[in-house]
């Protein structure tokens, strides 16, 4: 990848702790993967802050990790993009990060990525959960085009010789609205961690830049330690 592209790993979640630690700095894909309404940002809140109940894996996120490295290794070989555990933030809004499951950067400089699950369901179509988490990626990575692969198993075995998968482009009119929805959950924690109402508009003496300077200072209050 170019260096620009490689400036923006803020984490690699091989160092777990420090991968988390940022990753509660930011909004991720797994963040905005439920935000589907106005109603969805109070949950997205009470999950971001821990007040929900917390979710520490089970025998079929447990296999999910354990397969990952194998799909992993057929998207390289078939597909020619590699697998990645870092996390990116995007190009202007530092807190919109990303950990694709692979990336490649062709030499006229578009991003492809690739998104891997496992799943005991046979598919009709891409979960919406799942579609939004791959928009999120692509808006945080610059990305044209992800390649989403799913393994099907029976009682963690797998079905197929090889997984399925297909090609969902960039949506940039999807990525608009999670990111408008984005917007409102930091608004949403804002609230929480302060106890205020976050400020609506800049001063009217404010210059444009001095408006985006004060509004990012308060949502960086909402995102830290």
């Amino acid at each position: 990848m170019t260096p620009e592209l490689e400036a923006r790993i803020v984490a690699d979640s091989r160092d777990r702790v420090t991968w988390l630690r940022a990753r509660a700095r930011g909004i991720t894909a797994t963040d905005v993967a439920g935000l589907s309404s106005e109603a969805s940002i109070a949950r997205a809140a009470d999950s971001k802050l821990g007040a929900g109940p917390r979710f520490g894996g089970n025998a079929y996120t447990d296999h999910g990790r354990r397969r990952e490295p194998e799909i992993a290794a057929w998207v390289a070989a078939t597909h020619g993009i590699l697998p990645s555990s870092a996390l990116f933030c995007a190009e202007v809004e530092k807190r919109h990060l990303a950990t694709p499951d692979g990336i490649v950067q062709e030499t006229d400089g578009r991003v492809l990525l690739a998104e891997i699950k496992t799943t005991n369901k046979s598919w009709r179509s891409i979960p919406r959960t799942y579609l939004r988490q791959v928009w999120w990626q692509q808006h945080v990575l610059g990305a044209e085009r992800t390649l989403f692969v799913w393994e099907e198993h029976d009682d963690f075995r797998p079905i197929h010789d090889e997984p399925k998968s297909v090609w969902i482009d960039r949506d940039d009119r999807e990525i608009g609205r999670l990111v408008g929805l984005a917007t409102r959950l930091i608004d949403e924690l804002y609230h929480r961690t302060t106890g205020q109402l976050p400020p609506q508009q800049a001063p009217a003496a404010a210059s444009g830049r001095e408006a985006l300077r004060e509004r990012d200072m308060f949502r960086a209050l909402a995102l830290s330690d």
